[in-house]
């Protein structure tokens, strides 16, 4: 079963059995492959190390069509589609390197059943979990008190029949690592 996070003097640590840690790193694995960016295969080494493509016409840069990817890259000006896109074309492409590195790292702490935090890592951590959270979410249509109240009545793993049931399961168990992460992080202020 696993134990919390707690604030102690070397970090935030907390304990997962092997069952929950190869959940967490598939979780953490299929959301770094909704944030791969496409590659050219003619791409500048230096221009992609920067973020940046000098040659990329704007279409290219067009908002994520999956409604979890546009969740985790939403647009920056949703009334305005120019400047919406001028942002992510500048912007899209650190954004997503930054959130899959947090990402796996996050998946390479899965290694071992004790998990370890600095102050340096534990943030990026909390990120990765916020973007599992954020396309979990997205799946199972989570926008209203109501949808949170129906995914949140679920409790019990025996029970869950179905995909969705099974996904409101292990978003509630996310939920719960995040929280536990956060609530240790606030008490080491």
């Amino acid at each position: 079963m696993a134990r919390a996070f707690k604030s102690s003097m070397r970090g935030y640590s907390a304990s997962l059995e092997a069952a929950e840690r190869k959940l967490m790193r598939g979780l953490f694995e299929d959301v770094i492959v909704l944030l791969e960016p496409e590659r050219e295969a003619d791409e500048d080494p230096l221009w992609a190390m920067v973020g940046l493509d000098p040659n990329a016409h704007k279409d290219h840069f067009a908002a994520p069509t999956d409604p979890a990817t546009k969740r985790l890259l939403p647009d920056a000006d949703p009334d305005d589609p120019l400047a919406a896109l001028e942002f992510r074309r500048l912007s899209e492409r650190g954004i997503r390197e930054r959130k899959i590195g947090a990402l796996r790292e996050a998946a390479m702490l899965m290694d071992s059943a004790s998990i370890l935090l600095s102050d340096e890592t534990a943030p990026r951590f909390a990120a990765a979990i916020n973007d599992v959270r954020l396309v979990l979410a997205e799946r199972l249509s989570l926008e209203t008190e109501e949808d949170a109240e129906r995914i949140h009545a679920h409790d019990d793993w025996s029970k869950a029949e179905s995909v969705d049931e099974y996904l409101a399961l292990v978003y509630n168990f996310v939920t719960w690592l995040q929280e536990s992460l956060m609530q240790a992080m606030l008490k080491s202020l």
